[in-house]
């Protein structure tokens, strides 16, 4: 994590984010999927940066990391670990408005209107902005992932529903099927003993 020189809380009042001006009927946000890193220039090592999130790389743990380069300087802005590239992209974006406002690269497209972006370039403001964005991030995932699976409970229940009423409309049939072929059946059997009984009545009275 980079340190950095008490004189920068100092002037924390004085460095106003540019964010003001960012939000605008005719502001086209500039993304980080149109426009293709470059190649890392460490090739002995392994490639960690996202393929496609600005400010975010992978960890040997699984856990991503973010930062961000303020402008004009050769220092970086420590944004923090999170679980989730998505997470880390959105503290990006944070990150990347309160400093650079509408030339901001961003990894969504709606972050310039849905999150909350500090009112200074102060390090500690940008970096409690971003862990907010991040967790409600997050929390917006998890109850997507929860409608969702309610979603999924509900069809199914209607599914397994609909497959109890075509069994009992099929037992039904069955039923009704059985009970005609039953009828059939006494049917054919009271004839077949009329037709004994007759028999027998034109035998008794040839007999007699």
């Amino acid at each position: 994590m980079n340190t950095f020189p008490a004189s920068t809380e100092m002037l924390c009042s004085e460095n106003e984010s540019p964010v003001t001006t960012v939000v605008g009927s005719d502001y086209c946000p500039r993304l980080a999927a149109s426009c293709p890193k470059k190649p890392a220039g460490r090739k002995k090592f392994q490639e960690t940066r996202h393929p496609i999130y600005r400010g975010v790389r992978l960890r040997k743990s699984g856990k991503w990391v973010c930062e961000v380069r303020e402008p004009n300087k050769k220092s970086r802005i420590w944004l923090g670990t999170f679980k989730t590239a998505e997470m880390a992209a959105r503290a990006h974006d944070v990150a990347a408005l309160a400093l650079r406002g509408r030339g901001a690269c961003l990894n969504y497209a709606d972050s310039a209107w849905r999150l909350r972006i500090p009112e200074t370039t102060c390090h500690k403001d940008i970096q409690k902005a971003a862990a907010e964005a991040a967790l409600a991030f997050e929390a917006e995932k998890s109850d997507a992932t929860m409608e969702n699976g309610l979603n999924m409970e509900e069809a199914t229940a209607v599914a397994s529903q609909a497959e109890v009423n075509d069994t009992t409309t099929n037992h039904g049939l069955n039923m009704e099927e059985t009970t005609v072929v039953t009828s059939q059946a006494e049917v054919n059997d009271t004839i077949a003993d009329h037709g004994v009984d007759m028999e027998e009545t034109i035998v008794e009275a040839v007999f007699t």
